[in-house]
């Protein structure tokens, strides 16, 4: 009973149709797949019951009767994406922080799948569904052997996800912005210019940047911050 009254109302918390009345005409899985299908086509300002009810061919009172809000549907389309990460990895037997690294490029280049997420992420609240919290069980069971506190761990898993976001909005900015190479090509004439000698400094002293490789700046910084966070990081 007092988990019950701890447990916030969430979309899962109801039975997806109710004991009485006639069998639904669809599913909320049908309903997310196609808010997802939206969104990716056209953004998440343009998820809204009446345009997913035009797609479905239906009245917007009718999907009412399998999801409550459009908050609801968001929180539906948010952990539909997390049910996109594969989680087949045995935890616990391998390095820890070689799958830690795996998931984190799913995580990204979901992101980048779903240019919505991030946007969606700001705005949501902190509404785990069922496909999040598997998530966030597995990456614990994969962070067991590794050293850290479990606030450190959790507090890991939380620069894993910021840290995908991050870098699926600069791969969208880069693409915008012509590509990485015409970004650093801009950065050293700017430079070139001698009104900044701390960042001509450091374009001399790095030299010429490596041929384009958008998983190797991630996995690098993945893979220095991660163990610091764990291993040296205060309790």
């Amino acid at each position: 009973m007092a988990d019950r009254e701890i447990r916030p109302m969430t979309v899962w918390s109801r039975p997806e149709r109710g004991a009485r009345g006639p069998a639904p005409e669809r599913s909320r899985t049908e309903i997310t797949t196609a808010a997802l299908a939206l969104a990716d086509a056209e953004g998440l300002a343009a998820v809204s019951m009446r345009a997913l009810a035009q797609k479905l061919g239906t009245g917007p009172a009718s999907l009412y009767r399998y999801v409550g809000s459009r908050d609801e549907l968001l929180d539906l389309m948010a952990d539909a994406v997390a049910g996109e990460m594969d989680l087949s990895g045995a935890t616990g037997g391998g390095d820890w922080l070689d799958d830690l690294v795996g998931l984190a490029l799913q995580s990204r280049d979901a992101h980048v799948r779903h240019p919505w997420l991030a946007d969606l992420d700001d705005r949501r609240g902190e509404v785990l569904g069922p496909h999040a919290i598997d998530y966030l069980d597995h990456v614990l069971g994969i962070l067991a052997p590794a050293p850290g506190t479990a606030g450190q761990k959790l507090e890991a898993i939380g620069l894993l996800g910021a840290l995908a976001v991050l870098f699926a909005r600069r791969e969208a900015g880069a693409a915008g912005a012509g590509g990485p190479s015409a970004q650093a090509a801009h950065l050293a004439a700017v430079a070139a210019e001698g009104r900044h000698p701390h960042l001509l400094a450091a374009l001399t002293a790095a030299g010429a940047p490596p041929p384009a490789d958008r998983d190797a700046l991630f996995v690098r910084l993945l893979r220095r911050l991660l163990p610091a966070m764990l291993g040296q990081g205060e309790p």
